[in-house]
């Protein structure tokens, strides 16, 4: 049955359009409960002795426990969850695919008898909370008497109309003083309005209730203000140093507005959709050349006083130090948040004393890690057990009429200060998804030992290479190898040069639960101590590593290429290979460095070497940057995982020869797909940054005498390379804060923007993507199915048909990669303090920031920032 859905969105130019789409409903989906005598069992999920089957729409962390189970999740909770928080919906994804517990899908948006048009005048989510009403009564009539279908709701009218029309439905709360267990209760969502107003340790006392916060403006109040350019949207950062600052970068002014104190923030956290109102110009100011430590916080009560008026001054003027140096900016506050960022943060408690006949629950301040987050008041019945623990607790609200928000706790990680406690950590505040593959998942791998069957031999669409000297170069220890080089003299003087890259689209299929998977995880997380793989072990370590002396699948870009480096022409083909040789960059380069050596493999590593020396020269004069980050290598104990020695990662010229043909392979590739794919080619962009988004670069810069010119990324390029002093780290200093100063490069879908913001500006290159490591990254599955498509060897997938997935597809890689990079730094943290910590060591640092209670300092030979508090 085929319906037609339609609503208007807003093109990029401005024009209002009405799109339609086609929605079909079916009657074959079934219930998924073993009772059911009329659905197909072999996909039921809940019990055959199921008393209660629940249907919920709310409050995730209380479905992760396994007291929680016989649960319907709907389709369109799903779709809610996802729009709100993809946070969350990740993690209610894994919690359904979950075999153990009795969680079953149920797609009520497309099944006829469940779906709901959406009447006129109904909002969104009226309308959704019919369509879940209208579910659970399917539910009930479609099982019978023979098991109570209930409905949990916090929605109240939800509630009123469910039990109106014969809907058995209660709040979370009494479900769960239902089952008999008290410390279920911890995980409930607290009410935005209390009556106890919690504003410090020493002060707990009934409701006089006062305004601390200015109230948010209306929706419609904010969207006519950003029309009319009175109030300016964007999000909200706030300063790593000092949590009090924050900074709202605005397209509409073309500058970063600076937002002082918590008081202008206006219950804004970082990562908020904000809408800011600018503040008069007499008040704008510097940035506080000040770095904030734990005592701020109650420094900060005297601008949080409580108004005795009904409205809180939302304009306090925090005037700049004497000592600044920088100009007054643009300054603001918060007028209202547009979207919420609100996830689930780790750290641990402050106590707080427990009132008479409090019956056991007990007020506390919950503290994260990240300074960059307020505290947040939380009850607990449990405090005396989580006092020494690291926590996990997530926000429900934030009153105008309380200095903190309202949270609750969610689960316990373990011991303080515990290595695998702060490494769990890492990864619940990247939201990394650490869990075992599911048994779905594993099912889709073919059995071992495998290997190339006489199939592939004989298939027309793949190329026989192994006779050729195909190597390898990685990093010491590498077993998850998924590209692989060759070298050959052809008899005109030119060199046949390729890059081999592990055919994982072999074996990992659209729409399968291995792909399903692959595309939520995103890419592999690299962590000082181990690896969380985006792909089970079996195929990034066996089945598409291309290991040495065994014969793999590829899929290889083939150049001709001159003694220049010209390429004279390309092809691409899947192929197969058998690797001669699995280097470390360290054996490679010691082979290229010894004049004894002359074989083969030699030769052919010292002629592409000669190549990307000329290729990567050839990039720096286009005006490719190089830039530099704090790279650091652990040595790690093999048995308590703890790191013996700490060092910076050298770079060496095989390391260049390996990226050098990486990224011509990578243009090579872009340059195809989008030919053939104009509209839905996933490629990489690097956007041009600001002037100021490069201010800081440039104050820094002229302090000490340098004028760089930022007009070009070649104009960059040249500077940075004059910009050479005295110290001999003063040049990688430089390249590591311009690097800071640049936006993230990003994934896109090819027709959701123009080729000239195609670009990738630190590389220089008009059109790019990622190809080389598909073990490692999604992107590149996506991108070697374009490939395959784009030489006619398979059909492309009907996903690609659907530009918004595509752009969802996009955003989920850019946040993945983005969570990725974040969690490996902060295992770099962890790790450097763990070893530190029974180590004491003098050693030289540079001062690469001064504030006005301490600096911030670089320290060369363990490669990390520091800041330094009480200078002066």
């Amino acid at each position: 049955m085929l319906q037609s859905k339609s609503f208007v969105k807003k093109t990029k130019g401005g024009k209002v359009v009405k799109v339609v789409r086609e929605h079909y409903l079916r009657d074959d989906i079934y219930c998924g409960a073993s009772i059911c005598k009329t659905c197909d069992s072999s996909v039921a999920r809940l019990s055959l002795d199921a008393s209660t089957i629940l249907v919920l729409d709310t409050n995730i962390d209380l479905l992760e426990n396994s007291a929680i189970d016989e649960v319907v999740v709907l389709s369109v909770v799903l779709e809610e969850v996802k729009n709100k928080n993809l946070s969350v919906y990740n993690r209610l994804r894994t919690l359904c695919s979950n075999l153990q517990r009795k969680f079953f899908v149920f797609s009520n948006e497309h099944h006829k008898e469940t779906y709901v048009k959406a009447m006129v005048n109904e909002s969104p989510n009226d309308r959704n909370d019919r369509a879940i009403r209208v579910a659970t009564q399917w539910y009930q009539k479609h099982l019978g008497s023979a098991v109570q279908v209930l409905l949990i709701t916090n929605d109240r009218e939800n509630k009123r109309k469910a039990n109106e029309e014969g809907i058995s439905a209660e709040t979370v709360e009494s479900y769960v003083k239902s089952l008999g267990q008290p410390e279920l209760l911890d995980l409930l969502a607290q009410p935005a309005s209390e009556d106890m107003v919690i504003d410090s340790v020493e002060d707990i006392r009934p409701s006089k209730r006062k305004v601390v916060y200015s109230e948010h403006k209306p929706m419609s109040e904010i969207t006519t203000g950003l029309h009319r350019g009175i109030y300016h949207q964007g999000k909200l950062r706030v300063n790593r140093y000092n949590p009090f600052e924050a900074y709202v970068g605005s397209e509409s002014i073309g500058d970063e507005i600076v937002i002082h104190g918590r008081t202008n923030m206006n219950r804004a956290f970082d990562g908020d959709i904000v809408a800011v109102e600018l503040l008069p110009q007499d008040q704008w100011h510097a940035e506080k050349s000040r770095i904030a430590d734990e005592e701020d916080e109650e420094d900060e009560s005297v601008h949080l006083a409580p108004s005795s008026t009904d409205d809180a001054p939302r304009n306090t003027n925090v005037q700049g130090s004497s000592a600044d140096a920088t100009p007054s900016r643009p300054s603001g506050c918060v007028v209202g948040v547009i979207k919420r960022n609100w996830h689930s943060y780790c750290g641990s408690l402050e106590p707080m004393p427990m009132p008479a006949g409090s019956g056991g629950i007990a007020n506390a301040l919950f503290v994260s890690k990240d300074r960059r987050i307020p505290k947040i008041r939380i009850q607990t019945r449990q405090l005396g057990n989580l006092l020494d623990k690291r926590i996990v607790v997530a926000v429900d609200s934030w009153d105008r009429l309380s200095r903190y928000p309202s949270g609750h706790y969610v689960q316990t990680i373990g011991e303080i200060g515990d290595r695998e406690t702060e490494t769990e950590v890492v990864l619940i505040e990247n939201d990394i998804n650490s869990k075992p593959f599911s048994s779905q998942v594993l099912a889709c791998l073919p059995p071992l030992p495998w290997s190339v069957s006489p199939e592939h031999l004989s298939d027309p669409n793949r190329e026989d290479l192994r006779h050729l000297q195909v190597f390898s170069v990685d990093p010491p220890g590498c077993r998850d190898i998924d590209d692989a080089l060759h070298c050959t003299l052809l008899p005109n003087g030119n060199f046949a040069v390729g890059v081999h890259i592990a055919d994982v689209t072999n074996f990992v299929h659209p729409g399968t639960p291995l792909d399903d998977e692959a595309s939520q995880r995103g890419t592999s997380v690299y962590l000082v101590e181990r690896r969380i793989d985006m792909l089970p072990k079996p195929l990034t370590e066996d089945i598409c590593s291309l290991r040495s002396d065994v014969e793999r699948l590829a899929f290889s870009v083939i150049w001709e290429m001159t003694p220049q480096a010209d390429i004279i022409s390309s092809r691409f083909t899947k192929s197969i290979i058998k690797s001669c040789a699995a280097m470390s960059y360290v054996e490679a380069q010691a082979r290229m460095d010894d004049s004894r050596l002359v074989d083969p493999l030699t030769t052919d590593l010292r002629n592409m070497n000669s190549l990307a020396k000329i290729m990567r020269q050839r990039r720096i004069d286009r005006g490719a940057l190089t830039l530099a980050s704090a790279e650091v290598k652990f040595q790690i104990d093999t048995e308590t995982h703890d790191p013996l020695d700490i060092g910076m990662y050298q770079i060496r010229e095989a390391n260049q020869m390996v990226e050098e043909f990486m990224l011509a392979a990578n243009v090579s590739v872009a340059e195809k797909v989008l030919k053939h794919f104009p509209f839905c080619s996933l490629l990489r962009r690097h956007p041009t940054p600001t002037k100021e988004m490069l201010e800081p670069l440039l104050r820094t810069a002229a302090a000490v005498g340098l004028n760089l010119d930022v007009s070009s990324s070649k104009a960059l390029a040249d500077s940075l390379d004059r910009a050479v002093g005295n110290d001999p780290y003063f040049n990688k200093l430089i390249r590591i804060l311009a690097t800071r100063c640049m936006s993230q490069a990003v994934y896109f879908c090819s027709g959701d923007l123009s080729p000239p913001e195609y670009l990738h500006y630190g590389l220089a290159a008009p059109l790019y993507t990622h190809f080389t490591s598909p073990i490692r990254r999604y992107a590149d599955v996506v991108v070697h199915r374009l490939l395959a498509a784009s030489i006619g060897i398979s059909k492309l997938p009907e996903i690609f048909q659907d530009r918004p997935q595509l752009t969802s597809i996009a955003d989920n890689l850019n946040y993945r990669h983005r969570n990725a990079q974040m969690a490996g730094r902060a295992s770099v943290e962890l790790h450097t303090l763990i070893y530190f910590r029974k180590r004491p060591t003098d050693t030289e640092a540079r001062i690469v920031k001064i504030r006005s209670n301490g600096f911030i300092v670089f320290v060369p030979k363990y490669v990390f920032y520091s800041p330094y508090f009480g200078f002066w």
